[in-house]
Order: C-alpha cells, then sequence, then structure tokens
C-alpha cells in the first residue's frame, strides 16, 4: 500500500483530516492513500519555493542544466520501477508507460539545451550605443496536471522552469499521485536544491489556492476545456501569467487514393492508443469521397480489439459511464459497440472496448469531446468541405489527413485550423525542441507549453541601453 503525503521541498507532511484512496484502473482495488493539503501546507510551500528561487536564480543557465541532466540519469536508472507505477496507478500498458518516460527523458535532453537557444540580442544601434535583451525568471510557477500522463505532462513544464531559473509546485492528479511522489524524489536525487520542487495534493480547492495565492507568479494547467477555462480566468484575475491547456476533438481527413490497410492501421492506433484518454486522440474520420474501403477496414479493426489486451481500462468507473451514456444519446449508427467488447483482464476493472459510429449528418455529429475508445466517422464530398467542418469545432489541438496528393496536403495544412497537424500521421505530436500548443478552445494563454514556444512564459526580458561615447553626439540617437 503506497502512502502518499504532501512534499513540500525535503519535508513530508500528512494531512489527517483529508485521506483519500487511491484506486487501480487494472482491478478497482485500492492500492495506496493520498492525504491532500490544506492552505497552511500551500503557504508554506510558497514561502519555501520563492526563498529558494531567489538563490536558485543567481547561478547560470549552464549551472542550472547540471541538475536536469543528473535527472535525466535518474529518469533511466528507475525506468523499469517507474513504468510499473505508472501503470498500476492509471492503467495503461506497460509499453505506453515507457514510450512517456522516453519522452520525459527527451524533455530533459531540451531543457539542457536552453542556454543555448535562449541567449539574447545584442546590437549596436547608434554610434555608442548599445542595446542588448537579458532574460531573467518569472518567479514561482504552479503546474497543476491530469491523471492520463503522469510523468510526462509533470515533465513537460518543471524541466524547463527550472532551468530558466524558477521553482515549482506541483499538483498532480488526486487519481494519479504516486508518480508525482516519485518525481520530487527523483529530483531531490539528482541534487535539486530544497524547496525549487514542491507537490502538493488535492481537488477543486487546492486548485483555487494555487489560482489566488499571491506568492504565485505563474500558472499552467492540463485537462478538460472547461475546467481549463475556470482556471486561466481565476489566474489571470489575481495577475498571473497563466497557460492553460484544454480538450480537443481530433480531426482525420482521409482521400481516397490511400492504401486501406495501411490507413485503417494508423487511424485505430491513433484513436484507441491508451483507450483515447490523450488529448491528441484521433476522434473523427472525414472520409472524402470514395472511402469505403477504408472505413470497412476501420470497422473490422474495430472488432477485433479485445479490451484489456489491446485497450487498457479508462480512468474510473465514472470515466466508462460516461462514455457508455455518450453512445446512448447519440444521434448516430452505431457499428461497433465497445460495451459488449470482450475483456481480457480483471472484471473489476474499468474496461469498455472501442466503438465505431457512423454519422450521415453534419449538423447531427456532437462536437463534445467524448475521452474514451470512440471513433467518428462521416463522408464528406470534397476536400474543401472537410475542412470547413473541422474549422466549426470548437477546438483546435490536432488535425490530420491521409493522402497520397501533395496538393489535397497542402490544401490542407494551410486550411485546418489546429495548432498542431499532421500528414499521414494520426497523432500530431511535434518533437522537442518544437513546441506543444493548440488552438480555439484547446489553449487559453499565450504561447506553447513545451519547446521554444515555453520560454517566453517562463521568464521576462529586460532591455538594457547602454552609452560610451556622450561626446561623440553623430544623430539623434546619440
Amino acid at each position: 500500500m503506497w502512502k502518499v503525503d504532501n512534499q513540500i521541498g525535503s519535508e513530508t507532511l500528512h494531512n489527517p483530516a483529508a485521506v483519500h484512496p487511491i484506486t487501480s484502473p487494472l482491478n478497482g482495488q485500492v492500492i495506496g492513500e493520498v492525504s491532500y493539503a490544506d492552505s497552511a501546507m500551500i503557504d508554506k510551500a510558497v514561502a519555501k519555493a520563492r526563498t529558494a528561487q531567489k538563490q536558485w536564480a543567481q547561478l547560470t543557465y549552464k549551472k542550472r542544466t547540471e541538475v536536469l541532466f543528473a535527472m535525466r540519469q535518474q529518469l533511466l536508472d528507475h525506468e523499469a520501477e517507474l513504468a510499473q507505477i505508472i501503470t498500476q496507478e492509471n492503467g495503461k500498458s506497460l509499453a505506453e508507460s515507457h514510450a512517456a518516460l522516453a519522452k520525459a527523458v527527451e524533455l530533459c535532453e531540451f531543457a539542457v539545451s536552453i542556454p543555448a537557444v535562449i541567449a539574447g540580442r545584442t546590437e549596436f544601434v547608434s554610434s555608442g550605443i548599445e542595446v542588448k535583451e537579458m532574460t531573467f525568471p518569472v518567479g514561482v510557477l504552479a503546474c497543476i496536471t491530469p491523471f492520463n500522463f503522469p510523468l510526462m505532462v509533470p515533465m513537460w513544464t518543471i524541466p524547463n522552469a527550472l532551468v530558466c531559473g524558477n521553482a515549482v509546485i506541483l499538483k498532480p492528479s488526486e487519481a494519479t499521485p504516486i508518480t508525482a511522489m516519485k518525481i520530487a524524489e527523483l529530483f531531490a536525487k539528482a541534487g535539486l536544491p530544497d524547496g525549487l520542487l514542491s507537490v502538493v495534493h488535492g481537488e477543486k480547492e487546492v486548485v483555487e489556492a494555487l489560482c489566488d495565492h499571491p506568492g504565485i507568479d505563474a500558472l499552467t494547467f492540463v485537462g478538460s476545456t472547461p475546467v481549463a477555462k475556470l482556471v486561466y480566468k481565476r489566474a489571470t484575475a489575481s495577475l498571473k501569467r497563466c497557460l492553460a491547456m484544454g480538450g480537443a476533438k481530433n480531426h482525420i481527413l482521409v482521400t481516397e487514393e490511400v492504401d486501406p490497410q495501411i490507413v485503417a492501421k494508423e487511424i485505430t492506433s491513433a484513436a484507441y492508443g491508451m483507450s483515447g484518454q490523450r488529448c491528441m486522440a484521433a476522434s473523427v474520420v472525414l472520409a472524402i469521397g470514395h472511402c469505403d474501403a477504408v472505413i470497412d477496414q476501420i470497422i473490422t479493426l474495430s472488432k477485433e480489439m479485445v479490451a484489456g489486451r489491446d485497450c487498457p481500462p479508462l480512468i474510473s468507473q465514472k470515466a466508462v459511464d460516461k462514455v457508455c451514456q455518450y453512445l446512448e444519446k447519440t444521434p448516430g449508427s452505431i457499428v461497433v459497440d465497445g460495451r459488449k467488447a470482450q475483456i481480457e483482464g480483471d472484471p473489476n476493472g474499468y474496461y469498455i472496448g472501442p466503438s465505431v459510429i457512423l454519422y450521415d449528418d453534419f449538423e447531427v455529429m456532437p462536437k463534445e469531446e467524448v475521452f474514451g475508445p470512440t471513433l467518428e466517422i462521416i463522408k464528406a464530398a470534397t476536400l474543401e468541405e472537410a475542412i470547413a467542418y473541422q474549422n466549426r469545432s470548437p477546438y483546435g489541438n490536432g488535425a490530420s489527413i491521409f493522402t497520397d496528393t501533395g496538393l489535397y496536403a497542402q490544401k490542407a495544412v494551410l486550411g485546418l485550423s489546429s495548432g498542431m497537424l499532421g500528414v499521414n500521421i494520426g497523432v500530431p505530436v511535434p518533437r522537442d525542441p518544437f513546441s506543444f500548443g493548440g488552438l480555439k478552445g484547446s489553449k487559453f494563454g499565450y504561447g506553447d507549453i513545451t519547446g521554444y514556444g515555453s520560454l517566453p512564459f517562463l521568464t521576462t526580458t529586460r532591455k538594457v541601453t547602454t552609452k560610451w561615447n556622450p561626446k561623440d553626439k553623430k544623430d539623434w540617437l546619440s
């Protein structure tokens, strides 16, 4: 049984008044307990962070990267243990857990490269007049993360924030607190000074406290769009920088000349990986022209998938119920019903199989996010019609096109309204140093959360103008 408490720097604080069970989606069994933070613990975390951050900011970028270089090795040294923990508390397959860990390693590697990419500009703007830019940390950053990537998503923010000179207070999902505990433990082993990373646990009340706290300068959030909107409004109301990443309903366009077997395999993998519990999952297929062979192959592959073997469990019974309710009310035609799927796994686990829904009318196809192993398909007469439908989506995280025609690919890239686009790839997540970030209802705030795009959010820029020749006045600038 895991015992997870709040980690305020190097100090572990237990709150006996707010202890909650941790349940594994694999079998519905309680695998531990977590105590939630109270207001005094949050105040203490902020106070320690502010003190530690002032000293940390005095170090050079290069010196700060040494901790991230060591953290990269800690992740590799504890890979098997971390993958097991992620699978136990999140339910995803071991292969998926190892993939998330590999991404966390890559995120550390980008953080180590920051000194090479963040250098400011210097220019002589007039005779004897020099202007240079200097970057400084924002201060103390709160990082609120979801259950679906309990290692990778915290590592979207923590490494870059630390290298930029900030302190971080992590609030992980209450469903997956064990991995967060291990993150703090490994950073301590990597040599991170006390107070620069704290972990506080809780639900709505803790999130609101972090949004409101005057000692926190900036906040990142990853979760559903409705909550992202609330977090963004609340954090910015207290004059914080905020970057809140929301949900999605990602569209895949398919043109008729593609290989049906190859494309169907790519699409089902993009839709059902992690049982659709990711904001970049394929959600809607827009089949352009004569794509019946692709649709038939998607249906065949979906029917062959077994919950537990091919699709991991959802995070909770509530999540399963939500998908079932969506299937019950859909106006489309359910041709593969995940509620009737074969299950290989503990009968008490939170399993549901893949579902495929066909629609005849663009107007009746729901635009809401499902966040489960559900794929919706509708035919479009032309590429332009498919692009226009995607443009009407309230979300803008990812969109892709599968085509063998360069002109179609070009039109899609120029016409689709999403922050991350793919050509012949089902999950168009950019690799570092390129940044993760969507548009419309998938992101609130400026910038992106990883890579190059995160650096303006994590730093402030000061401009220094220096005059060396007061006697040599040549123009109005000098």
